[in-house]
């Protein structure tokens, strides 16, 4: 089995037919809509919505409805003597109540807390997609950089073997001696490993990416030559981390976490105060036998009122659950500082990334012009007599090895723009076609 064929049923491995190509929006849009943790993030959002429901009940009236029916067997004997009776029959009735909460502090409290919760699920639902937009473009990017690795080390293992094949010829001749061949050789056989190595790489980089979409794409549009990857806007750190501050998602949900907690400590301390609520009923029962009315009674009866209730003690519980809640609150406090923390930390470093992946373009674009240059005087010098097989063997793999960094600097420093984005809570699927732009099939 050839290479190409070994990595071509690595990649098809697990999965259930080959894809056309793709670019990165088509990939994350497959992502999007297999993704099994992204899917867990909208079912968990879905669950929250319904915190508000649950929580707004509390506040609404309660009705319900009661009924009976009961067979009855009275026997009568009378102490002071007289006949002795017994009667059977049935009774029976229903009751409709209604109960309206006028003043529940704990009940407006927790329909706060509702609100906020399903604030918080939809935050969270954002970073989840912010989250897999950043995982399908880290392995997207991952593909190509390990097919470009690929590539090189195909390309090196091809001028290696025309290498070869020069210095056997000039042993022949005698124009070399046997030490440039087994160099040759040498550096042709560590060059097949490296291809093995690259190969292997490749395919499990595009398992992952199968995991993330369930597709296996037969070719993913690669980067444009001499690329062309735009400052931030605005182009100051202290901006972005100034954003990230206030912006960020993860912050966003400290935030909504911090006054839940806060109207926690409200619900509980409300333990302690009165309720008032509207109660109201309506019934009617009926009984075959009455002892003031012969052949039964039937009756109906109506009422209208407002019932007040007022703890006086529980056993401390109320108190301790307060306690509680007031820790919570500070744990949430303390929570909230480290999330803005964080994000003003990530906001600096993806800036700082991102900079200095512009500056390590431009060396490495430099350095792959330098490197090819060496490579041809070298070529020139091994033709005169002035150059040995090593040196250009050795020129060659630092050409293609300053190719491959130049290519992974551009794809890191297009990821560190995107996290940038991420920690001021802007990134979205419009930043991710500006970088498909980039792209060419």
């Amino acid at each position: 089995m050839t290479l190409r064929k070994l990595v071509l049923s690595l990649t098809l491995l697990g999965s259930v037919s080959l894809t056309q190509a793709a670019d990165l929006l088509e990939v994350y849009r497959a992502a999007r809509n297999y993704d099994a943790g992204y899917a867990a993030a909208s079912a968990a959002r879905d669950a929250e919505r319904e915190k508000a429901p649950q929580a707004r009940a509390g506040l609404l009236p309660s009705i319900g409805l009661a009924a009976s029916t009961t067979r009855n067997r009275v026997e009568s004997t009378p102490r002071a003597g007289g006949l002795a009776s017994h009667a059977e029959y049935n009774s029976n009735g229903w009751t409709i109540s209604l109960s309206q909460p006028l003043f529940r502090w704990q009940n407006w409290q927790g329909y706060q807390q509702g609100e906020l919760l399903v604030a918080n699920a939809e935050a969270r639902f954002a970073q989840a997609g912010q989250e897999l937009l950043l995982r399908v473009t880290q392995a997207y990017f991952d593909v190509l950089l390990a097919q470009e690795t690929v590539a090189s080390v195909q390309a090196l293992k091809l001028a290696t073997v025309e290498q070869l094949a020069s210095a056997r010829r000039n042993f022949e001749v005698g124009t070399a001696t046997i030490t440039d061949t087994h160099e040759a050789q040498a550096r042709h056989d560590l060059i097949v490993a490296q291809e093995i190595a690259a190969a292997n790489d490749l395919a499990v980089r595009q398992q992952f990416l199968l995991t993330l979409t369930g597709e296996a794409y037969s070719q993913l549009d690669g980067l444009k030559q001499d690329v062309n990857i735009g400052r931030p806007v605005p182009d100051d750190m202290a901006q972005w981390a100034s954003l990230a501050e206030h912006g960020n998602i993860g912050v966003q949900v400290a935030e909504t976490s911090r006054e839940v907690a806060r109207r926690e400590v409200e619900k509980q301390s409300a333990g302690h105060y009165p309720t008032v609520d509207l109660v109201a009923s309506h019934g009617r029962s009926a009984t075959g036998f009455s002892s003031t009315a012969p052949g039964g009674l039937d009756s109906r009866t109506t009422t209208i009122g407002l019932q007040l209730n007022l703890p006086i003690f529980a056993g401390g519980f109320v108190s301790s659950k307060s306690r509680e809640a007031v820790a919570l609150h500070e744990k949430s406090r303390a929570e909230l500082e480290n999330a803005r923390r964080q994000a003003v930390l990530a906001a600096r470093q993806a800036y700082l990334a991102f900079s200095n992946g512009q500056a390590q373009i431009k060396a490495f674009e430099a350095g792959v012009t330098s490197s090819q240059l060496a490579l041809d005087a070298n070529k020139l010098g091994y033709e005169v007599g002035i150059r040995i097989n090593m040196d250009i063997l050795n020129a060659q793999s630092q050409l293609f090895d300053t190719r491959v960094k130049l290519v992974k600097a551009r794809l890191d420093t297009m990821l560190s723009l995107l996290r940038l984005k991420q920690a001021a809570g802007i990134l979205a699927e419009e930043d991710l076609a500006a970088i498909n732009t980039l792209l060419k099939r």
